[in-house]
């Protein structure tokens, strides 16, 4: 037996030993592709894309892009010399024009001769920028199939979860002082779970959908704040959580673009959690600041701040900070963060977040200011 087990044991340090070997002989990885190399696999790609110049002449364009563009008859479309300015259509040079005024991709639909195309214009260095230009067939059937099955899901889980309801609204109507603790946390998994079911659904929608024309407005930004925070005023007062706003400049109305259902929701998600966060008593600070193109919108609580873990994975979907920092916060799906960054991408701006120097947490919204 002693023998066996000594056999056993020996295989086993021969195998880690062996193992330790191999990696020790291993080669080491060959360097990363050249830009040549870069640049071919680009030229290959399955998607359309272009290099502009800070002239917005085209450097590089890959064949699929030409196809895109009905450019194959154009003799000076050649991928390794530049075309001409007159030669790329002005909704192309808007959109790169776009994304180098505001430093940040920009993301918008094109028609052009019946296809539909979604164009991506990323930002680089020194004035250039990349675009990618992508079917918007093939892509919307994708998006209608994923969104399809995310409703389908959705719809199939309300209904079991609208008859938990009932069925623990009546046990809580019926149940003794014993059982009336575990019905009441039954209760409130299920509103929990419904609310869930309800975000998911909406984040799904925002995420396979773009703002058309006719759903932009030019929305006041000061007066919408304000019907927002009547919205949250009874649990705010509930907690003595009062609102402090700063509009701006004294006498003038900022106006954004932006659709208004979608701003409505982002404020409430943002301002929610602010009054989550904040102590009793305490106050949240919304100021909005115009700038050159933009509006600055910011909510400060005065809570606790945020953690490292926090800064890191707030936007993520399903996070929850440590609980033990909220006060009196009520539970929520995880979805409410991540629903305010999508829409804040979708209306062509972005969200941050960090700790107010003064203490707190401080959300910075960059939405685009109409006109």
């Amino acid at each position: 037996m002693l023998a066996g087990l000594a056999a056993v044991l020996g295989l086993a340090v021969g195998l880690v030993l062996g193992q330790r070997l191999a990696r020790r002989r291993r080669p080491p990885l060959p360097p990363a592709p050249a830009a040549p190399q870069l640049l071919r696999w680009l030229d290959d790609a399955p998607c359309g894309w272009l290099i502009l110049t800070p002239a917005d002449a085209v450097q590089r364009i890959n064949a699929r892009a030409r196809r895109q563009l009905h450019l194959e008859a154009e003799a000076s479309v050649v991928a390794s010399r530049p075309l001409a300015s007159p030669v790329l259509p002005i909704e192309l040079r808007e959109i790169a024009q776009d994304a180098r005024r505001r430093a940040r991709p920009q993301r918008r639909t094109w028609q052009v001769q019946g296809d539909d195309l979604e164009l991506f214009a990323l930002p680089g260095e020194a004035g250039w920028v990349a675009l990618v230009l992508l079917s918007r067939r093939s892509l919307e059937a994708q998006l209608e199939q994923q969104e399809r099955w995310v409703s389908d899901v959705a719809h199939e889980l309300r209904t079991p979860l609208t008859a938990l309801q009932l069925v623990a609204e009546s046990l809580a109507a019926q149940a003794t002082s014993a059982q009336q603790v575990m019905v009441e946390r039954l209760l409130r998994e299920l509103r929990r779970l419904q609310e869930l079911v309800r975000d998911l659904l909406e984040l799904s929608r925002l995420e396979n959908a773009l703002p058309t024309e006719s759903d932009l407005g030019t929305l006041p930004l000061e007066p919408l704040v304000r019907r927002v925070w009547a919205d949250l005023r009874p649990l705010a007062e509930e907690r003595r959580v009062r609102l402090a706003l700063h509009p701006g400049a004294a006498g003038t109305s900022v106006r954004v673009r932006a659709v208004d259902s979608w701003l409505h929701r982002g404020l409430l998600n943002l301002l929610d959690n602010a009054v989550g966060f904040s102590p009793e008593g305490g106050t949240v600070e919304v100021a909005i600041e115009p700038g050159s193109g933009w509006c600055r919108l910011t909510v400060r609580d005065h809570g606790p701040g945020l953690s490292e873990d926090d800064l890191e994975h707030m936007f993520e979907r399903f996070y929850r900070g440590d609980p033990a920092r909220a006060r009196g916060r009520r539970g929520g799906s995880g979805l409410g963060l991540p629903i305010v960054q999508q829409i804040a991408v979708s209306l062509g701006g972005r969200i941050t977040a960090e700790n107010h120097p003064g203490g707190g947490a401080l959300f910075e919204w960059l939405l685009p200011l109409a006109g």
